[in-house]
């Protein structure tokens, strides 16, 4: 082993002739977060070949190096270690690249698939029954299939309603209380996990109660016969009832 330990980052598509500088850099900077110990590691040269980060660690953090590269190429490595390490793994997949990382001693302590990962999958579309609440906040067009826009929160729904009947039931609820639209909806699952809504045809609705809770809960206690104006906790309770309702949905 060297004085000064090495750790070489080999990247197989390019070399010192080709490998542009502003990506250089991003890859020691990640390089850098992925060894830790910043102040005591330190870049050495790109070797030519195939481009190779060579890094130079002071003797004194190489056990701390050592130890986290170890727990990275195991999976275990520390969270901005392991951030790093798919960083550099996604550089390299839009490089078109692989690479090892060697430790001292030759011996390859990480493997970056990059390129040859399995590539993301799309599914779908899948279709099925549902429901979607919020405000509408566009409604009306001229052809047989209508659009109407539901917001919920800061999501927007394009959904549509075929025929007139329950478009005319809709209009006086535009910009007008929240709604809870039933329909068919299409839904693709993205490649990072996500669902996106392409399309959802609406059936029928109901109009929900988004009065405050405050409100809801002086109603139920001005009830008689009722036992909430027992309760202390009555808003707990109708808390407690919505997050369950939430749940079953």
């Amino acid at each position: 082993m060297a004085e000064h330990p090495q750790y070489r980052l080999k990247i197989d598509v390019f070399n010192v002739d080709s490998m542009p500088m502003s990506r250089l850099a991003e890859y020691m900077a990640e390089l850098a977060v992925l060894l830790g110990e910043r102040e005591r590691v330190h870049f050495l040269r790109l070797d030519p070949g195939s481009a190779v980060l060579v890094t130079s660690i002071e003797p004194v953090a190489f056990p701390k190096v050592d130890e986290r590269v170890s727990l990275v190429g195991d999976g275990n490595g520390p969270k901005d270690a392991m951030q790093a390490f798919k960083n550099i793994d996604n550089m390299l997949a839009k490089d078109g690249a692989v690479a090892v990382l060697i430790a001292p001693g030759e011996s390859t302590v990480i493997q970056f698939p990059g390129r040859t990962r399995p590539k993301p999958v799309r599914y779908g579309p899948f279709r099925e029954i549902g429901t979607l609440d919020g405000r509408i906040i566009r409604i009306g067009g001229r052809d047989e299939t209508i659009p109407v826009w539901l917001k919920d929160g800061d999501v927007e729904y394009h959904c549509n309603v075929r025929g007139e009947e329950v478009a005319r039931r809709l209009a006086p609820y535009y910009l007008n209380g929240v709604v809870r639209l039933h329909g068919s909806g299409k839904w693709l699952r993205e490649e990072n996990g996500s669902w996106t809504l392409q399309q959802f045809d609406i059936s029928n609705f109901e109009v929900l109660d988004d009065s405050p809770l405050t409100e809801v809960v002086g109603k139920l206690r001005a009830i008689e016969g009722g036992e909430w104006h027992e309760s202390d906790e009555a808003l707990s309770d109708l808390l407690g009832l919505r997050r369950d309702d939430r749940e079953r949905h």
